[in-house]
């Protein structure tokens, strides 16, 4: 994008005065952001590239973390440094917009894996757009009450939107048994990086059909009306609705079907517009189903073809070209169910389609023990995507094996021509060029700038790293005072940047056991207490995650971990060894801050429960070194970085499975009173616990018919073994260039080259 400062500057001007009756001296900085925002849209779309007539993929997904965009934008525009520039003419500042709310549109690796892929596209100039929802409320606002996570409306929308535009003209109607709601497209642009290119995600809002009735209104019955409304609007009003009722189950049912019928009748209204038949759709689009949160999109596109006039058989011969499966989890309880009656009364029309691909499969004669869709009235989401789509891929090369030797053995068995891995990726335009521009400068210096779209290239770097250590330990100390003051100020955790900085940041569950790490945490207090731990390298552990609202166990870690924070950082005694922090709110933004900071990044899950991950990449691309199981895409950074440049611990998989069918964690305990003493903290009133929720953690690791289910406490000695000697590694030569080791082999980890992978090997494009 050409930019001109005069130019741009009337146009902020303009838009300020015609949006806010102000100027640039006194808009604040809501108003300057929109205004700055919709004058770069502007002029971005009167010069971008259109792609060229040809097949799309449509990427499908519940989630789009996207983040805050106007950082990101600016730098892929190529006129980051420019747009500061000129603001700096006027007497503003780019960092004003520090303060600009993220568009948490996600909860984690799936929806932060969606936005990276839709910005690789777009720089990589593959055709996908994305869909999804426009929630009116983001995952949620997270704060710490008493150590108890608090939850609030996240209202990303009062910064406004200006990245969006409203397409009225592509509004559709999407009908329920009971309801039927006006789902109105978002469009948002994704611009590649300095190549003009722009694709879209389209992200659809429910509105009522008929916002206002006169009549009922005369008649004196609006609060008919406004339930209508409502019912109408809540459909996007919060990412993951509560489901542990029967209300947020089927409202989670309405968005997801809500999502996928908007989506595909916009792209059939489209195709049939262009002249084209549906019995070639395959040759226009394809899509890629991003977990099963999507897959009613099978079901309702038998339904629109079906009304089409076409058969069930032609039908489903398109819908068996055209869709395709990301598989995220091996966890049963995590692979989609949904009650059949359930689907039924919502949306009749779509379970007759589910039942006919169900009665279809049950004709061709296979073993109905290992091959069904609907079983006992429950209806599995994900084999209805194995048995329709053409491509079932895992995200990591260990992932996906387990898929096929464990999870859907049966169907791999009966398909194994689908099954394909795609490693997920990152992209490295924000995860390093826009987070950490000094270490960018630094890597530009020594090889140019060929890395920022062929991360690859990072690797010539190898013959520099000894060189590069100084100016890379300066760059991460200067990184490590800016996170240090940012946690000062907003979690009010005084963290010398001179510490280490162990980071464990990431979604909040069970089975990624920050469980582990807290325990680890007591038992290094407990040790430098007593005696028994001596010159402890002075340490700060921090913490990032939320907790779902109903995963009361989750709820119950980040409550054990605020009474450890506190318990470790009002102790005198102990201040100059340790401090433990979990900020709140964790986020892209936050990301951005710590991963550039990180020291270690805490990757420490149960072997075989972590799909890929994704933040074990951005932290290997900024120079950290990984603490972890052999679990996920850390197999892989090991196989790229060398297991010697990390520092791996715990069970792997097939010992997992092995020391399952005996294990009993009674016996560790009592041979490791140092863990014992941690674990017991949660019981005899060390820390406070009013709900009782510390002493049901308690029972789930040492009680009931399995306890321990995540081996938190067999991997612990192995885990601390491993941790001690990471720390006390720290500082030493040796220890960055490991550091430089892990970045200079990040190259396989671009979400570009997952895109190109996905568009070579699934959407042939």
């Amino acid at each position: 994008m050409q930019f001109q400062r005069k130019i741009f500057l009337q146009d902020v001007s303009r838009i300020l005065a015609s949006d806010y009756a102000t100027d640039i001296e006194h808009a604040d900085t809501r108003e300057l952001y929109n205004a700055v925002s919709k004058a770069v849209m502007a002029e971005a779309f009167a010069q971008r590239d259109a792609h060229p007539e040809g097949k799309r993929c449509g990427y499908f997904s519940a989630e789009f973390l996207m983040g805050r965009a106007i950082f990101n934008n600016l730098m892929n525009l190529g006129i980051l440094e420019e747009a500061g520039q000129a603001l700096a003419s006027v007497g503003r500042a780019l960092g004003e917009f520090e303060e600009v709310e993220d568009a948490a549109l996600g909860n984690g690796g799936l929806g932060r894996l969606a936005a990276c892929y839709l910005e690789s596209a777009a720089t990589m100039n593959i055709p996908l757009d994305g869909y999804g929802i426009r929630y009116r409320y983001g995952l949620f606002r997270q704060t710490f009450v008493d150590g108890y996570q608090h939850e609030e409306g996240d209202d990303w929308l009062s910064w406004g939107d200006p990245w969006s535009v409203r397409v009225e003209r592509d509004a559709v109607e999407v009908k329920f048994a009971d309801i039927t709601v006006r789902a109105v497209p978002y469009d948002m642009p994704i611009f590649g990086y300095k190549n003009g290119v722009a694709n879209t995600l389209r992200l659809w809002s429910s509105e009522p059909v008929q916002a206002f009735d006169f009549e009922a209104f005369n008649d004196m019955c609006g609060d008919r009306k406004a339930e209508e409304n409502f019912d109408a609007t809540k459909i996007c009003d919060v990412l993951y609705p509560n489901d542990n009722t029967m209300a947020g189950k089927m409202l989670r049912l309405r968005q997801q079907y809500f999502m996928v019928s908007a989506s595909l009748q916009d792209i059939v209204r489209k195709h049939k517009a262009a002249g084209k038949g549906l019995k070639e759709l395959d040759k226009s689009y394809c899509f890629q189903l991003n977990d099963t949160h999507p897959v009613l999109a099978i079901p309702e596109l038998l339904r629109l073809l079906r009304l089409e006039g076409m058969t069930f058989e032609e039908a489903f011969g398109v819908c068996r070209k055209i869709f395709n499966f990301t598989n995220h989890t091996i966890m049963a309880e995590a692979l989609e169910k949904w009650d059949g009656l359930a689907i039924a009364d919502l949306l009749p029309d779509v379970y007759e389609q589910i039942a006919c691909c169900q009665q279809r499969l049950e004709q061709e004669g296979l073993d109905p023990a290992k091959y069904f869709i609907v079983r006992d009235n429950i209806v599995h989401m994900a084999n209805l995507a194995i048995y329709v789509s053409a491509k079932v891929n895992g995200v990591a090369e260990i992932h996906t094996n387990i898929l096929k030797t464990d999870t859907f053995r049966d169907w791999y068995a009966l398909y194994p021509e689908k099954f394909v891995n795609i490693t997920n990726g990152i992209t490295p335009r924000r995860w390093l060029l826009l987070n950490n521009p000094a270490l960018a400068a630094l890597i530009d210096e020594k090889i140019g700038t060929g890395w920022h779209t062929d991360l690859k290239q990072i690797s010539a770097i190898k013959p520099y790293i000894a060189d590069m250590v100084p100016a890379f330990r300066a760059i991460k100390g200067e990184n490590k005072k800016k996170l240090a003051a940012y946690i000062k100020e907003h979690e009010g955790v005084d963290i010398p940047a001179n510490f280490i900085f162990d980071v464990q940041v990431k979604r909040l569950h069970e089975y990624k056991r920050q469980m582990l790490n807290a325990l680890s945490i007591l038992y290094f207090y407990y040790g430098i207490k007593d005696g028994t731990i001596k010159d402890f390298p002075p340490t700060a552990f921090i913490f990032g995650a939320k907790a779902a609202p109903g995963y009361y166990m989750a709820k119950a870690i980040i409550k054990f971990i605020n009474e450890v924070a506190k318990l470790v950082n009002s102790d005198e005694e102990v201040a100059p060894y340790m401090r433990v922090v979990f900020v709140q709110n964790y986020n892209v933004s936050y990301a951005e801050k710590i991963v550039c900071a990180a020291d270690v990044s805490e990757q420490i899950s149960m072997a075989g429960m972590e799909a890929s991950g994704t933040s074990n990449m951005k932290f290997m691309l900024n120079g950290t070194v990984t603490l972890g199981t052999l679990d996920g895409a850390n197999v892989e950074i090991c196989e790229e970085a060398g297991a010697e440049n990390n520092y791996i611990f715990g069970a792997t998989v097939d010992e997992v499975a092995t020391i399952k069918r005996y294990y009993w964690p009674a016996e560790i305990i009592e041979q490791t009173p140092a863990l014992k003493r941690a674990l017991e903290t949660l019981t005899d009133g060390t820390f406070s616990d009013e709900t009782g929720s510390l002493a049901k953690l308690y029972e789930s690791l040492t009680a009931g018919h399995a306890p321990d289910r995540y081996l938190v406490l067999l991997d612990f000695i192995d885990y601390v073994r491993v941790k001690e000697e990471l720390l006390r590694d720290y500082g030493s030569e040796e220890f960055w260039k490991k550091c430089l080791i892990n970045m200079s082999a990040a190259g396989k980890f671009s979400s570009d080259r997952s895109v190109k992978d996905y568009a070579e090997l699934i959407w042939n494009l």
